[in-house]
């Protein structure tokens, strides 16, 4: 009699908490939502979510407030998400660096895959690599050249420890056989700030960030990371050209605590699709450099696909390059 007393009573737990979630996905949103960008303004992934969000907020019928939470690779921005209440009102715009890179090589409580819930695989792009006007070379075979010249003594942007500009300019090293140093910066926008002031020497950039400094001549673009030429520059070769196999596509996502409900994390993907169907969103995206994945692949489990295959092929990659975290 008390075993069924028991079961009972989590029979009805059970049904209050599938009640109580239901009702709060009928109302939702009901107050303002927060998207945090892990990293500095102006940066890529800060400038995609304010594209979106200035569409989703129509759709969801809720202001959307972008918020920078930078330090630690990330991990500060990224483990706020992971530690909010899965109710949808803070939710999180990321990109490979920390999604991917930072989740290898920080000590954080929780795991990049694991504790968040995808909600929508967002806009990607290309890697490449830029340098400074006052360098020398003019073309990817000269950098190397000029790289090989003077080993150790060339700058390089990094944006934390794992960032893709990181783990893109060791992975040109070693393709390479080149060696320079890194400069860390908190997010793409500083660094773009000093590559034009002739600051640092190169970066291997998200290569939406540098569209308008090469097109202004104010940035030498050198070659891209991606298996075919980057449509915005379609005179700057990529590494394959010059017999290097170097490929390594940019990922952004929109990710909310692990457990939010499935009806919430639907009305934000609808949200998305929404936003990425305007053809004003299409063209600020474009004009950024990045590219929109077709509506089968902006889907919560498609994002989760990509994640996860991204991290099983490049956190051994990482950790076995001992890279040190301050």
């Amino acid at each position: 009699m008390k075993a069924l007393t028991l079961v009972a009573s989590i029979t009805v737990a059970v049904a209050s908490f599938a009640s109580a979630a239901g009702l709060q996905a009928q109302t939702y949103p009901s107050r303002p939502i927060t998207i945090i960008v892990p990293f500095a303004a102006g940066g890529p992934a800060d400038t995609l979510a304010r594209i979106m969000a200035d569409k989703m907020k129509d759709t969801l019928g809720q202001s959307i407030v972008i918020e920078n939470v930078t330090g630690a690779g990330s991990t500060i921005g990224t483990g706020r998400v992971v530690a909010a209440a899965p109710d949808g009102y803070t939710i999180y715009v990321g990109n490979w660096s920390s999604a991917v890179g930072a989740g290898a090589l920080y000590p954080v409580s929780w795991h990049i895959v694991r504790d968040l819930e995808p909600i929508a695989r967002l806009s990607t792009s290309a890697l490449m690599m830029v340098g400074k006007t006052g360098l020398a070379a003019n073309n990817i075979r000269e950098l190397i050249a000029w790289l090989k010249a003077n080993p150790g003594k060339a700058t390089a942007v990094s944006v934390g420890a794992g960032s893709g500009a990181h783990i893109c300019g060791l992975y040109f090293m070693e393709k390479t056989g080149t060696k320079f140093l890194f400069a860390q910066y908190r997010g793409g926008a500083p660094a773009m700030t000093d590559l034009v002031g002739n600051q640092i020497d190169i970066m291997c950039a998200e290569a939406s960030q540098t569209l308008e400094h090469v097109r202004a001549g104010k940035m030498k673009a050198f070659a891209v990371m991606s298996e075919g030429r980057w449509a915005p520059l379609p005179d700057v070769p990529t590494m394959a050209e010059i017999g290097l196999d170097m490929k390594l596509a940019f990922l952004h996502g929109l990710w909310g605590p692990r457990g939010l409900p499935k009806a919430i994390v639907d009305k934000l993907n609808a949200a998305v699709v929404t936003a990425f169907a305007d053809p004003a969103v299409q063209k600020r995206i474009a004009d950024l450099g990045q590219t929109i994945p077709p509506r089968d692949q902006l889907t919560p489990q498609a994002l989760a696909d990509y994640h996860k295959g991204e991290v099983d092929k490049w956190w051994p990659v990482i950790k076995a390059a001992n890279i040190k975290v301050n």
